[in-house]
């Protein structure tokens, strides 16, 4: 469990015109998270990978790629988005047999919320039948899990190790660490207030942003450390400028743009995503260079 912390950006999944996975530009971008951002573990197939449009042979076509070319260096998460338990364990055991730390698994999502037993059961089922560790994914607003039920969760469903917890409110992000203490891990995907959410004991972040500037973001999480809070909050504002930026209903395909505004190739959305707007594109080449991220020659 203590092996996932810090800064696990969530891999974005390149796709080519004809939206077919890039697995050179995945393993490129690989590399580059772990040598030159030195971030502390990698995800797969979550939410800013586009994991809803990925089926599973893709998903694991994904998560071995990324396995291989991290070769142990760091953990790997594969992330798990669909509608059943079924489903989950099909894409669980698609995995399992692949250097994978950790399954992030979200409640299902399409329209239906399972009552707590229901939901305890999900995740218990998944965790004891595949026999990889579990990170509760709670992103899903019409199926969301309160501080209560995951710290029930988590106290009831062996195998089930943290949560990464989405969604603005701090509050609840809160509430989480209060009542879990030390018998989970806890993630902040709360992009705007990572700062904060480090400060409240938050054991690492698993979150968009972490991919669209990783060296800030690794920055961020030892300035915290060292205790150094006039500049950790120095890069919370360029951070929440860069937020602002990419966020929004196509917020993958905002994250490649930012990514290839670094020069690092990100690939397209896959329908019927949209890219980037002009205006988006532009919006965060302007949050990138006030920060003071490198970025590519205009081409």
């Amino acid at each position: 469990m203590k092996e996932i912390f810090g800064i696990v950006p969530p891999l974005t999944t390149p796709f080519g015109p004809d939206e077919e996975i890039d697995e050179q530009a995945l393993r490129a971008d690989v590399r580059h998270l772990i040598d030159d951002a030195r971030v502390h573990g990698l995800a797969v197939g979550g939410s800013t990978g586009e994991g809803h449009t990925l089926s599973t042979e893709e998903l694991r076509l994904a998560v071995a790629a990324a396995a291989e070319e991290a070769a142990g260096r760091v953990p790997i998460v594969a992330g798990i988005i669909v509608d059943s338990t079924r489903q989950a364990l099909e894409r669980a055991q698609a995995v399992a047999d692949l250097s994978v730390a950790a399954l992030q698994v979200t409640p299902v999502h399409y329209l239906f919320r399972p009552d707590d037993d229901a939901m305890v059961s999900h995740f218990d089922t998944i965790a004891q039948q595949v026999g990889l560790p579990v990170i509760i994914y709670n992103v899903v607003p019409w199926s969301y899990c309160s501080p209560e039920l995951l710290e029930r969760i988590l106290t009831e469903a062996d195998g089930v190790i943290g949560v990464k917890q989405s969604a603005g409110d701090l509050k609840l992000l809160a509430d989480l660490l209060y009542l879990v203490e030390d018998r989970g891990r806890i993630l902040s995907a709360v992009d705007a207030l990572l700062y904060p959410s480090f400060c409240l004991g938050a054991h690492g972040a698993i979150a968009a942003i972490l991919t669209a500037v990783p060296q800030l973001c690794v920055a961020l999480w030892e300035t915290v450390a060292a205790g150094d809070h006039d500049a950790a909050l120095d890069l919370h504002h360029k951070l929440l400028g860069i937020w602002n930026a990419i966020v929004g209903d196509n917020l993958p395909a905002n994250v490649k743009t930012a990514m290839e505004l670094q020069g690092r190739p990100s690939g397209r959305p896959r329908a019927p995503m949209s890219q980037s707007s002009p205006a988006q594109r532009e919006a965060i080449r302007n949050a990138l260079r006030r920060a003071g991220v490198p970025l590519a020659p205009l081409r």
